[in-house]
């Protein structure tokens, strides 16, 4: 009788790892990953916010011109921290589990 107040689901289902990282390199790395994770996200909101003021024709051609050109290089500077940092797109993409996945597809 005492066990019936275990969970006696996998560890997966309870969201806990079976062994949780705690060496500084791993926090490092996993503080990074969240970081850029944050910042590629406010980076599409941007790019599709901007995209629909370009559709909605509230902008000249000069502030397109610098929107798209301050937008490259966002997106470039991003491309440089994934790379210095070892990650791909789809590593800071995190999994919301029944939400899906965090960042919207960007394409």
């Amino acid at each position: 009788m005492g066990e019936s107040s275990r969970d006696h689901r996998p560890e997966r289902q309870r969201g806990l790892p079976h062994r949780i990282e705690t060496d500084a390199e791993s926090v490092q790395r996993d503080l990074v990953r969240l970081v850029l994770t944050i910042i590629e996200l406010l980076r599409q909101l941007m790019e599709r916010q901007a995209l629909r003021r370009v559709d909605a024709g509230g902008l000249d051609e000069d502030q397109v011109e610098e929107l798209g050109l301050a937008l490259m290089k966002l997106e470039e500077a991003m491309a440089e921290l994934r790379d210095r940092f070892g990650f791909a797109v789809e590593d800071l993409n995190l999994d919301l589990g029944p939400l899906g996945p965090l960042l919207p597809r960007d394409d």
